[in-house]
């Protein structure tokens, strides 16, 4: 396969800085890697199950839930731990025995926890995406650094062997210059496109919904906020973007080194109001010349929205996974695989026939989560601590700006700023409720 622009030793030495960083990662924590942590949960219930799974070998000291009822299991699997209704009340009286601190609550409630406890000295997971706006995760990004505490943010895939093959290929030169990016969810499954509800339900007794809406204003509990459906509201959730955006966007941001865009725009969307996010979306990001690659454009589709098929590629051919996947179109070639770039492949399939895939250069992952549990006991960093979940989740989140928006709007990343739509930087944070904010 030819290559045009670039050559092999040229991407290699784009992305030597990287690969060297994953390698030789400085250390974070004092621990012995011999010790068990002792951690915390905030949130646990659903997803908090897989991640406390995952840290079964440490000691589980602490339990942190709004809902009783929601957290039922793990308060049966760990009988001996603390529970507490109110995590601000749980770092009051356990300061001094928590480690490190497993964050899985709906979006809205990502930043105030975890900055807390950074700001104790704690290890933090926190799941994706990282926060609920642009500026928390700058917020995060910066009180990780200052507080050199071992940090990662749950999109999992980014400890998979796949993501390691597509940056292989990527910086081997294998799709020459990189210059669009297709990347796909059939994300929404829940409900969007919604008004306010206008009833008033009665709180189940096992929920401390004053809690629950924690930084956010108060409004009457409703049944259509949770526990699954918070993600259809822009006070509580980031829409299909924010659920996927930071397992499906993961590879071509790694492989890329996307780092921010200097435009985002809403290309279409269906059914948005105030309150919720659309029924499905496109967005075009533009990002600007970096490290040896030349200028790009990544689109996003969700809620039934798909690539075009490029050229040449038959029509029987599946493009990602179906209804999510990825494509990464070069002047030399065609990468497809899926949401945490599973079954990496070139297209079309008579590319692979004789095709080899490249020597692996990049360190294998021992797991996700052990990952930040090694960091928190003085290990290497985990690959998705904040200095590269922080810019990847503003970089994500920012679509969700330009939806509201609804214009092109022009970003200056060092100074956080939408230069060309003023309106549009009041979605770039949201309103905290008083005695909610970021301190």
């Amino acid at each position: 396969m030819r290559n045009k622009g670039m050559t092999r030793r040229s991407f290699l030495a784009s992305s030597a800085a990287a690969t060297a960083g994953l390698a030789l990662a400085p250390r974070i924590g004092a621990q012995s890697a011999n010790d068990r942590l002792n951690i915390a949960a905030i949130g646990a219930g659903g997803q908090a199950m897989a991640n406390l799974n995952d840290c079964r070998d440490e000691n589980i000291v602490a339990l942190c839930d709004v809902d009783e009822q929601r957290a039922g299991q793990a308060f049966q699997e760990w009988p001996d731990a603390a529970r507490y209704t109110d995590y601000r009340q749980m770092l009051d009286e356990m300061a001094n025995e928590i480690d490190a601190v497993v964050i899985s609550t709906p979006d809205h409630t990502h930043a105030n926890p975890a900055l807390a406890c950074m700001q104790l000295g704690k290890s933090v997971y926190v799941e994706k995406p990282l926060t609920h706006s642009v500026k928390e995760a700058r917020i995060l990004t910066e009180a990780a650094r200052y507080h050199n505490v071992a940090t990662q943010m749950g999109n999992q895939g980014n400890a998979d062997q796949g993501i390691r093959q597509v940056c292989e290929m990527v910086w081997g030169g294998h799709l020459g210059q990189v210059h669009t990016a297709h990347i796909w969810s059939n994300r929404p499954i829940w409900d969007q496109g919604l008004e306010a509800p206008e009833e008033e339900m009665e709180v189940p007794g096992t929920l401390d919904w004053d809690l629950w809406l924690g930084p956010r204003s108060y409004r009457p509990y409703h049944e259509s906020y949770l526990p699954f459906d918070w993600r259809g509201w822009w006070d509580f959730g980031s829409g299909a973007l924010g659920d996927m955006g930071c397992h499906n966007m993961n590879p071509a941001y790694k492989a890329l080194h996307l780092g921010f865009p200097d435009e985002v725009e809403l290309v279409e969307q269906d059914g948005m109001t105030d309150v919720s996010p659309p029924n499905s979306s496109v967005i075009r990001y533009h990002f600007p010349a970096r490290r040896g690659m030349d200028a790009i454009e990544v689109f996003w589709y969700d809620g039934g929205e798909l690539p075009p098929r490029p050229e040449g590629v038959p029509e029987d051919e599946e493009l990602g996974q179906g209804a999510e996947g990825s494509l990464l179109i070069g002047e030399d070639g065609i990468l497809t695989f899926g949401t945490h770039a599973e079954n990496v492949r070139l297209l079309p399939a008579t590319e692979m026939e004789d095709f080899e895939l490249p020597e692996p250069r990049m360190p294998s992952s021992p797991g996700h989560r052990l990952e930040w549990i090694q960091a928190a006991k003085g290990g290497p960093r985990a690959l998705s601590n904040f200095d590269y979940s922080g810019p990847f989740t503003e970089m994500v989140l920012l679509g969700n700006v330009a939806i509201r928006a609804g214009e092109r709007l022009e970003w200056d990343a060092e100074n956080m700023r939408v230069t060309n739509h003023e309106e549009a930087n009041e979605y770039l944070q949201y309103d905290y409720r008083e005695g909610w904010e970021l301190q």
